[in-house]
């Protein structure tokens, strides 16, 4: 990777819409050329997908808490089965893997603070394999969705 496909990552995590051709004239390289470049770099992964970034508001999920979750044993089947019920949660939208403890960070959204109580008793509490889960809300959002450097 050279400093001109990460100028063509940074103007696609700018705008993810952008056509070849203008793409092209923002990285000032002929289109053929760039379109080359942008195949590869969805072929090598360094580009995995292209989506919408929503406001969470605007779906009524203004309510954000960030839930970390200490588990019981650290065994393959144990951390599979958590995994595999944390990623078939939809409000749970990101779930990171930590060393030490807590063992799991999740982020989760929900309506309102009723709606998050529902979702923490009735699915994130019955979790298998979990010995505690600790919460903590979301007052704002000081940096996100920025783009990598």
């Amino acid at each position: 990777m050279d400093d001109l496909d990460r100028q063509i990552l940074a103007e696609l995590q700018q705008d993810g819409r952008l056509t070849v051709t203008e793409l092209a004239a923002r990285v000032r390289l002929s289109l053929s050329p760039c379109h080359r470049r942008l195949r590869d770099l969805e072929r090598s992964g360094a580009i995995r997908g292209y989506r919408a970034i929503v406001d969470p508001e605007a779906l009524g999920l203004g309510f954000e808490a960030v839930v970390f979750a200490s588990m019981q044993r650290g065994d393959r089947d144990t951390v599979a089965a958590f995994e595999a019920a944390v990623a078939a949660i939809p409000h749970v939208v990101q779930a990171q893997r930590l060393f030490g403890d807590p063992d799991y960070l999740l982020r989760v959204v929900s309506a309102d603070l009723p709606a998050f109580q529902r979702l923490y008793d009735e699915r994130l509490a019955t979790l298998p394999g979990v010995r505690r889960l600790t919460s903590t809300l979301v007052m704002k959002q000081v940096v996100g969705d920025r783009p990598l450097p």
